[in-house]
């Protein structure tokens, strides 16, 4: 096994905040996996960055009315601090827009270019002739040739969740213009993966059946069987790193090209920072690498960059792909289009120095080999029921009596106690599935110190023999602040905030793992310790209750067929209905109030008298538009006077997006005057 460990995290897209689905899926695991290897004194380079190139930031941005470049700034800067607020250690967290990464994703590409790597290919794809540009697949819509829904993406129907290439769409349409697209020939460079697939069966097929997951080994084993085909490295779009040739204006480096390669230009960033070689991490055999990543990034971080680097020669291959599943959120499957998520950013502000109580929920609830589930009750349980009622209460409890019989002092005790010997076993436990990547089992072992410590003082009990027998009771208490001090430097993978808190309060500096594991004493007899704090606190209902009922108003508001539209009034009964009277009516003559900007004073033919009304709309309308115009009036509406004029009822009216108005009117322009409405 090698002493260095080259560490990468997914890029997240920078088109919007990281939520629970991302930290569970992918970076808390892996923060675990970096500091675990940091404390067995391995030489680690944790890496990662935001991906800011590809069609979901110009397609937000393009919705936003800004440039790409607005969007990427804007949520680079959220998502990192995201990840600083939660204690993701990141060795280098950089952006696929740096000078370094364009210089260094442009050498990958010209490398192959020179060694004869692509094929040049000539294809017809479709082109806004309105916009002038080549649509990417995400930017053309038209009718699913599965289930006929009407808004299906060039790439996949969202709908049925079938994959599509536009070609298959029927009556396609570009989402820049709204215009149907034409066919014209451009010019693009592949990667003829087929050529790799040899390389590929040999060193994951044959070479990983027993050391990689079942979930990612299957896919990758299934994108072999059906046969590898060669695939675009580049684009033509106007937002991306250019591809470094002559005459290839207007295209960019495939996304799914350069944003792998930032996982090396960033390692580049941090070893130029920190007086290392990169090299050392990325074209050693001495190196370990190995990528954490989603289930839907499997193809991409097992076939095509594998292939990539192979067509490149002077890089390793990645040691183990460990990819997570999906986690859902209440039972729904988490989207970012529908706001149905639990954001990073948001919590920090809702849980202020809780960091760990999330890190620890989403541990317990990684969704390791199936996709699984989390619910706000089950996070306020592992809170209340694991993290204040057995971690928190056994740390008290061991701090609080040494500070009430001995001053703060650890006392007097036998290092061979055999209770001993269960720090030493959860330790290498907890290595041992670290190792194997499986975290939910890995934070077990911990919670079951903690169980062991509790249950082992409860057996004792301290607080009655410190009197008949104050020998056994200093014992009992000298092991339990072995096992405190254990828990202390073994949570920090998992729960690093707790961890520096604890360390603090026995007043202890961090050890190596391997120091826990094989010796017996972590706090000697005669230590001093601080003041006892409380570590983790009980959360209310009512806090959780909030969460949900934020969750609740996010589907409400995902039912609307009009996100613009304002929420439903105050009920009223049938009764307070039938009191309305809603005619039909025509304006007959209409003139501006004077020194009244928005008011036109209108005489209002309702059938049943003519009447004077006065309305806010000389902003969206002349008087001489409105003369003739057919309404509906509130017609026992009680007068009242509107700069010295009296207005007899109120016209129907709505406001457009534009925030112009516009009458309701009726469909048929023949309605007698005075007709009822409702």
């Amino acid at each position: 096994m090698s002493n260095r460990k080259m560490i990468t995290a997914a890029l997240p897209y920078a088109n919007g905040p990281v939520h629970i689905g991302h930290l569970a899926g992918v970076y808390i695991p892996a923060d675990v996996y970096a500091r675990f290897q940091r404390r067995l004194g391995k030489d680690v380079a944790f890496i990662c960055g935001s991906d800011e190139h590809g069609i979901p930031i110009t397609i937000r941005a393009k919705k936003e009315g800004v440039t790409p470049q607005d969007i990427v700034d804007k949520y680079h800067g959220i998502i990192k601090k995201s990840f600083s607020d939660l204690g993701i250690s990141f060795d280098e967290y950089s952006r696929t827009t740096s000078k370094k990464h364009y210089e260094t994703s442009q050498d990958f590409f010209k490398v192959l270019y020179e060694k004869g790597k692509f094929t040049e290919e000539i294809s017809e794809q479709y082109f806004d002739e309105q916009a002038g540009e080549f649509l990417a697949d995400r930017y053309i819509v038209g009718t699913c040739p599965n289930c006929g829904n009407e808004n299906a993406y060039g790439d996949q129907c969202e709908k049925c969740g079938s994959t599509l290439s536009p070609s298959e769409l029927i009556n396609p349409k570009s989402m820049l213009s709204g215009n149907v697209p034409i066919l014209k020939e451009t010019k693009n460079w592949y990667l003829p993966l087929n050529e790799y697939e040899d390389f590929l069966n040999e060193w994951i097929i044959e070479g990983h059946k027993d050391d990689w997951k079942p979930n990612v080994y299957g896919q990758v084993k299934s994108w072999l069987n059906d046969g590898l085909k060669p695939r675009a490295m580049t684009r033509d779009l106007n937002w991306g790193v250019p591809v470094p040739l002559p005459n290839a204006e207007g295209k960019v480096l495939y996304v799914w090209f350069d944003a792998p390669i930032g996982y090396i230009s960033f390692t580049k960033e941090w070893a130029e920072k920190n007086g290392k070689d990169w090299k050392d991490y990325w074209q050693s055999e001495d190196s370990d690498l190995v990528h954490f990543i989603g289930k839907d990034n499997i193809v991409f971080h097992c076939i095509i960059f594998p292939a990539m680097m192979k067509a490149h020669g002077d890089y390793i291959m990645p040691k183990n792909v460990p990819a997570f599943e999906f986690l859902n959120l209440e039972n729904d499957k988490i989207s970012t289009s529908r706001n149905w998520a639990v954001w990073a950013h948001e919590y920090v502000e809702d849980f202020p120095g809780q960091q760990d109580v999330l890190r620890y929920a989403l541990l317990s609830s990684a969704p390791e080999t199936k996709d699984n589930n989390f619910t706000w009750k089950d996070f306020q349980t592992k809170n209340n029921s694991e993290l204040v009622g057995i971690f928190g209460n056994f740390i008290n409890r061991v701090a609080v009596l040494i500070h009430k019989y001995y001053d703060g002092v650890v006392p007097q005790g036998d290092i061979n106690s055999p209770e001993l010997q269960e720090i030493s076993k959860s330790a290498k436990e907890i290595s041992g599935f670290l190792e194997n990547y499986e975290f939910r089992n890995s934070l077990t072992a911990l919670m079951n110190l903690a169980r062991f410590g509790n249950q082992y003082l409860q057996t004792e009990e301290p607080w009655k023999t410190i009197k008949d027998n104050p020998e056994k009771a200093a014992q009992s208490l000298f092991v339990g602040a072995q096992i405190a001090v254990a828990l202390a430097q073994l949570c920090e993978p998992f729960m690093p905030f707790s961890s520096e808190k604890l360390l603090n309060m026995f007043n202890v500096e961090k050890k190596a793992w391997n120091d826990i594991e094989t010796q017996p004493v972590l706090i000697e007899t005669g230590h001093k310790i601080n003041e006892a704090s409380l570590l983790f606190s009980k959360i209310e209902d009512n806090v959780i209750e909030a969460q949900i009922q934020k969750l609740e108003d996010t589907k409400q508001n995902n039912k609307k067929t009009n996100p613009n539209a304002n929420p439903m009034k105050e009920e009223i009964t049938f009764d307070d209905f039938t009191k309305i009277d809603l005619r039909t009516a025509t304006i007959t003559e209409a003139e501006k109030v004077e020194k009244a900007d928005k008011l036109l004073k209108l005489t209002v033919d309702t059938g049943v008298d003519v009447r004077t009304v006065v309305s806010g709309i000389a902003e969206s309308f002349t008087p001489e538009e409105v003369i003739g115009k057919q309404v509906m009036i509130l017609l026992n509406l009680a007068p009242r006077k509107i700069r010295g004029i009296e207005s007899q009822g109120m016209l129907l009216l709505t406001t457009k997006p534009d925030g112009k108005l516009s009458f309701v009117t009726p469909d048929d322009s023949n309605v007698e005057n005075g007709i009822e409405i409702g």
